[in-house]
């Protein structure tokens, strides 16, 4: 038997369906034509006539009433209307003669057509106003009023004939709408019942077979690849039926070859994972352990089919959530990001983070996640030598450098001499280079406290106004004498921060001089400050030089200096403090500037939290 393809199935319904279309417009466009014959034998032939005759008659009716007015003292009045409408008969007489189509209808025309003009002699006579009245009177009677009759008489019969014909073209005309509308109904019919069998067999031929495919798919897509579809269709539902079945034959192969890849991968994985010195462990959706190198065994606990939630350790249980819940690198919210851990009667020190793993490219989940635990004793153990190393350092200079200050003050004050204007300059050279120690000394040991967390911080509620006050209080003659203008912009409304009075003042101290040592006379120094979700972020502004872009990622590392710098700026440790600080409180600094134009810094703190 030939195959029947789905295109020649389609092709024979909707061929079929427009042959009967076709033939039902035809027949249409044949039928409105006859009726449109029709139509126009009414409109055009004997409608014309018929108001012809119609306007005939009314004439003759004014030409009579015309007559009688010139009998009753209206002459002027009465030929008037004489002949007025005697134009009026003559024109519709010559639309009547100029349409004739019945038989007899002509002879009926010239009748009018003859006795009309015997009408017209007659009336001059009748209104000729040199004969009496009486006489007039009766020649209207006698030859006038018959002629009148007569020509209504042939007129109506004119009249009739045309309506006659109308009303039988009329009939015709419902006949042939009756018959186009029995044509088009019938065509209607026929082409439901065409329809109706083409919907049936396309049900039969093209959707039973593609739901069975649609049902088909669904099995493949759950798993199911031994799947075999039935191939006995001729048609292109059986070609991509049997494509289907290759498919699902070339999916398990594939199923085949990457399990056995799986399992190799899983394998080198675990083998791997053994002889990795970090702690690294994998998380399934749910928390468990499927893998796990023996350093984080042997310090977490973290065992291959563990739950996380179950090893005792909370924070790790946080770190985990939050990762899947923002969907990124999570690294501990609290401290400074260590985990101190004693194993082996040793200290160690671990950097934790928490990666989650994405399921796929079509599923937007994780499938898991990979804890890391980056060794940091080493890093930690050298930070805690340095601290104590510039911890040692500094107050073992405070007590020979106390006395060198004092020594300077006394030969400053001429107790033991005077001096003369070289040596008043030497030693005030000295006494501002030893102050200047002293501030960088001061600055190491506040930096050293509070990376060590052994700073005091008073943490109280604080209007922003105030800070803003305080901050800029101390600067004012300076700026004053600069010729720079400090506007504080910080308005009154906004939430009280959970702050340390003395370190904010800091902060702004540090970040104030610096604007003000940038800032060239006639320039402008503003702090604001705004609510930023939990916090209100604090900005100073200067419109000084600016800072290059190769310098703003290093302006908060200790010891960097922009360079270019007077020596008497610093070491570059206040910027560093103040980003201390600010994080010591749970807030952040940064920095933006535009080189010629200016820079601001800003920095947050909590304000719906209190921190501790």
């Amino acid at each position: 038997m030939p195959m029947i393809s789905i295109r020649q199935k389609l092709f024979f319904g909707f061929g079929g369906l427009l042959t009967i279309v076709a033939a039902m417009g035809l027949l249409t466009i044949r039928q409105i034509d006859s009726l449109g014959g029709a139509i126009d034998v009414i409109l055009r032939q004997n409608y014309r006539s018929v108001v012809a005759c119609e306007a005939m008659t009314q004439s003759l009716d004014h030409i009579d009433s015309g007559v009688l007015f010139t009998f009753t003292g209206h002459y002027h009045e009465g030929m008037d209307n004489i002949r007025q409408h005697n134009k009026e008969f003559l024109k519709s007489l010559q639309v009547e003669l100029g349409n004739i189509t019945l038989p007899g209808e002509h002879q009926k025309a010239m009748q009018i057509r003859a006795l009309f003009m015997e009408y017209s002699r007659v009336i001059s006579r009748v209104t000729d106003p040199a004969v009496l009245l009486s006489e007039r009177q009766n020649r209207y009677f006698s030859d006038l009023l018959p002629l009148v009759h007569r020509m209504k008489v042939l007129i109506g019969e004119v009249l009739e004939m045309n309506q006659s014909t109308m009303q039988r073209a009329n009939n015709t005309a419902w006949q042939m709408a009756a018959s186009a509308h029995n044509n088009v109904l019938i065509a209607i019919i026929a082409s439901a019942f065409v329809a109706l069998l083409f919907s049936y067999l396309s049900h039969r031929w093209i959707l039973m077979p593609i739901k069975k495919l649609i049902a088909s798919a669904e099995e493949i897509r759950k798993g199911n690849l031994d799947l075999v579809l039935d191939t006995t269709s001729k048609d292109e539902i059986g070609q991509l039926s049997g494509s289907f079945n290759e498919m699902a034959a070339t999916l398990r192969k594939m199923r085949k070859s990457d399990r056995e890849a799986l399992v190799r991968t899983r394998k080198a994985t675990q083998e791997v994972f053994k002889v990795l010195p970090s702690p690294i462990a994998v998380l399934g959706s749910e928390g468990e352990v499927e893998v796990s190198t023996e350093s984080a065994e042997h310090y977490f606990g973290l065992k291959a089919g563990v739950n996380v939630k179950d090893i005792g350790q909370e924070w790790l249980v946080v770190l985990w959530q939050k990762a899947l819940r923002q969907g990124s690198l999570a690294e501990p919210e609290e401290g400074n990001g260590f985990v101190q851990h004693f194993a082996d009667s040793q200290e160690h020190f671990f950097q934790p983070m928490a990666l989650p793993i994405p399921a796929g490219v079509e599923n937007h989940g994780f499938a898991g996640t990979a804890l890391i635990f980056k060794d940091v004793t080493k890093e930690h153990e050298q930070l805690e030598l340095k601290r104590s190393v510039i911890s040692t350092v500094s107050h073992q200079l405070r007590t020979p450098l106390t006395s060198l200050r004092m020594s300077i003050h006394l030969l400053l004050e001429e107790r033991i001499g005077q001096l003369n204007e070289k040596q008043a300059d030497l030693l005030l050279a000295a006494r501002d280079e030893s102050e200047r120690l002293v501030h960088i000394i001061d600055d190491l040991l506040d930096i050293n406290r509070i990376e060590s967390g052994m700073a005091h911080l008073d943490i109280q509620a604080v209007s922003p106004s105030r800070l803003g006050i305080e901050g800029a209080e101390v600067f004012l003659v300076q700026a004053q004498d600069q010729g720079v203008t400090i506007v504080n912009a910080i308005p009154e409304r906004l939430p009280d921060v959970m702050a340390d009075s003395d370190g904010i003042r800091y902060v702004f101290a540090n970040l104030l001089s610096n604007a003000l040592r940038f800032t060239s006379p006639g320039g402008t120094v503003t702090i604001s400050a705004v609510e930023d979700k939990k916090n209100i972020r604090f900005s100073v502004e200067d419109t000084g030089e600016g800072i290059s872009p190769e310098h703003m990622e290093h302006l908060f590392e200790q010891f960097y200096r922009v360079p270019g710098q007077q020596q008497k700026s610093g070491i570059g440790l206040g910027l560093s403090i103040v980003k201390e600080i600010v994080e010591a409180h749970g807030g952040k600094v940064s920095a933006e500037s535009v080189y010629t134009k200016g820079s601001v810094f800003y920095f947050t703190l909590p304000f719906r939290k209190e921190i501790i």
